[in-house]
């Protein structure tokens, strides 16, 4: 893991279109400003993993309802953690 210091209304490039800035510090909490292309999603942590959850959940549910398990296909393995 990088670490670097900034302090308020600095910034960091991530990539050649990502531009997270320190835009307030209060005690222990730090306010962010991401600026990046619509196309990336921009998410807390939590609300990641909530998502991902999700999206495991209904792949089971369809899984379930057309009665397709596991195929035992290398490209299976792939395609699980890709999204």
């Amino acid at each position: 893991m990088l670490v670097l210091s900034r302090q308020k209304d600095e910034s960091i490039i991530i990539g050649d279109n990502i531009e997270i800035t320190i835009v307030d510090v209060r005690g222990d909490k730090v306010r962010l400003g991401i600026n990046a292309p619509r196309e990336i999603s921009v998410h807390r942590k939590e609300i990641y993993e909530a998502i991902q959850r999700e999206k495991a959940q209904q792949r089971a549910a369809e899984s379930a309802a057309t009665g397709h398990g596991k195929t035992g296909k290398a490209d299976d393995s792939k395609s699980a953690g890709g999204e």
